[in-house]
């Protein structure tokens, strides 16, 4: 069940662009599946990878509003998916990302990683974008 202030922050959010009210769980799933598909190969092209990665995005804007008890009731699971998308991901400080599609200098660091595992039109897009499957360092 969804508490009042969690779809309160939902619709504010889509009152500030989102396309609608989204729910914390259904955008903790959104990032489960980005996450795994990551850790697998990511199957689809850039434009679809960017969208995905949005959800956590719409994650970020929601902690800075949600109370207290619902971020206890999710905290842990996002913490678990960030460090799995950070151990399926290379640190290159957007550069590779970078070159697919605009990066803003204070994105947030999800954006400045991109699959360790370069496969399908992502990958095809990232090796020509001189990514590689090596951390160089840097990890934030």
């Amino acid at each position: 069940m969804v508490s009042r202030i969690e779809a309160a922050v939902g619709e504010l959010l889509h009152r500030r662009g989102w396309r609608r009210a989204f729910t914390v769980a259904e955008m903790v799933g959104r990032w489960a599946v980005l996450v795994e598909a990551v850790e697998r190969g990511y199957p689809d092209g850039p434009q679809s990878y960017v969208e995905d990665l949005d959800c956590r995005n719409w994650l970020h804007e929601a902690w800075l509003l949600l109370d207290h008890d619902t971020m206890v009731v999710w905290n842990q699971r996002i913490k678990d998916l960030d460090l799995r998308f950070v151990t399926a991901t290379v640190y290159d400080d957007g550069a590779a990302l970078g070159r697919l599609h605009p990066i803003a200098s204070d994105a947030l660091w999800w954006w400045r990683r991109h699959p360790r595992l370069l496969t399908g039109p992502l990958g095809r897009a990232l090796g020509a974008a001189e990514a590689t499957g090596a951390d160089p360092g840097g990890e934030p």
